[in-house]
Formats: structure tokens, sequence, C-alpha cells
């Protein structure tokens, strides 16, 4: 969903400035230089590009809060590792609990940004 969100965001940041520069009168875009449109790129060729952009930066952004959380999972890992052998059979520390329900939880956020949601 957040994704969804940030991608329509993008499309409205890039695209909404041009829109009301063109609706100005007099505006250097109404009347363009001659020659301009000797190599004119359609609308569906332009949108095309910028959704592949869009697309692009949108997955190295998830690629980049993939390797951040998976890093933050290993560090986790090993805190929960230290307080397990801290521990004995007759003690059950509540930072061992915390810890464990903190690692749940970001794995399966990691799982669902792995499926793309």
């Amino acid at each position: 969903m957040r994704i969804r969100l940030l991608f329509i965001s993008l499309f409205l940041l890039v695209l909404a400035p041009r829109q009301m520069l063109c609706q100005q009168p007099n505006h250097p875009l109404d009347n363009p230089p001659p020659g301009a449109h000797e190599n004119p790129m359609n609308d569906t060729e332009s949108a095309e590009k910028l959704n592949k952009a869009m697309q692009k930066r949108l997955n190295e952004e998830r690629q980049a809060q993939l390797k951040r959380d998976t890093d933050k999972l290993l560090d986790l890992s090993t805190q929960l590792k230290q307080y397990v052998d801290k521990t004995n059979q007759n003690v059950l520390s509540v930072d061992v609990i915390k810890k464990a329900d903190e690692i749940e939880k970001l794995a399966h956020s990691v799982k669902e940004k792995m499926k793309g949601n």
C-alpha cells in the first residue's frame, strides 16, 4: 500500500507542475521553438518512460529497505542468542520474549516486502 501511495505521489509531483505550467497564458511551452516537433515523443511513450523510471526507483528503494531490515534481523538474532545464552532452564528472561517478538514482526515485514506488497 505504501509503495502505491509513493508511486502516485511521485507521479503527481512530476506531472502536476508540468500541467500547471502549460495552463499559464503565453508560457514558453505554448509556443515551442521552430524544429521542436521534429522528433516528438508522444504522451504514451513519455508516460511509459516515466512509469518505468518510477518503478525502477521504487524497486531500488524497496531493495535498500530490505537490506536494512535484514541487517537489523541479523543484529536482533545475535542479541537474542546472547540473551538465551545468559538464561538457564529455570529462568526465562522477559528480554528474550521481547526480542523474539521484535524479530517475528520484522521478519514478517521483510517477507511482505519481498512479495512486493
